[in-house]
């Protein structure tokens, strides 16, 4: 048993509010990095694997965000897709609202989307899959309020296998995006994200390998640790 006063030896972990967190591929990067986070999200997350809120993320963080160490923030990401130039739906835009919710909060912050909304985010870090040793290629956009640098980004070299289809020797990476996939590719995918305790082809698609939100807040932790010995 620990004594009591052993507790003292242990500073509490710095929390994370993880806005639009889907089910949660960021968090889990994040928690390995040393950070207890909570998620929040307006569809349920049965698989979310951390502590879980139903609710409007924009809503969440003008109330709670000033409560948590760092925000982080995936707005959805549809308006900015290049799919959504041949579907012309109304999707949401919310990175604008959300920059602003967490500006209230003031709080350090991450905020991440798509290649193709580049115009909405401010000096933003661009990840991707080999940076981490992970055998897919998937672009996201991170806009900090600290400074990030991301690891040297390998060329592209290592062919994908169409959406849908299991990698091959001669394919080694996969595509993971939506559509009618088997079993197998889903679990396939998970295993390539690092993602394995998602088991729906929805929420494969829409995560982000933890090994992005691992750098993003070790990076921040790191920063957090010189300013305090300083």
């Amino acid at each position: 048993m620990i004594h009591p006063s052993a507790a003292r030896r242990y500073p509490p972990r710095p929390r994370l509010l993880d806005a639009f967190c889907c089910a949660g591929g960021m968090a889990m990067g994040y928690h390995l990095a040393g950070f207890d986070v909570v998620g929040v999200d307006i569809e349920p997350q049965p698989e979310y694997p951390f502590t879980f809120i139903q609710g409007d993320a924009v809503a969440f963080i003008r109330e709670h965000g000033a409560e948590f160490d760092l925000i982080h923030a995936s707005p959805p990401c549809q308006a900015w897709t290049p799919l959504n130039a041949y579907n012309h739906k109304s999707y949401p835009e919310l990175i604008a609202p959300t920059r602003e919710a967490i500006d209230a909060a003031g709080r350090p912050y991450v905020i991440e989307n798509v290649e193709a909304a580049h115009t909405e985010l401010r000096n933003p870090v661009r990840l991707c899959g080999p940076m981490f040793g992970l055998r897919m290629y998937r672009h996201r956009l991170f806009e900090t309020s600290f400074q990030l640098t991301g690891p040297r980004h390998p060329a592209h070299t290592a062919i994908c296998t169409r959406n849908g289809y299991l990698p091959t020797p001669e394919k080694p990476f996969m595509t993971i995006t939506g559509g009618r996939h088997s079993k197998a590719w889903q679990r396939a995918a998970a295993r390539a994200m690092g993602t394995p305790w998602i088991t729906t082809i929805r929420g494969v698609c829409e995560a982000i390998p933890p090994a992005y939100a691992h750098w993003i807040g070790g990076q921040y932790l790191s920063a957090q640790e010189e300013k305090a010995a300083a």
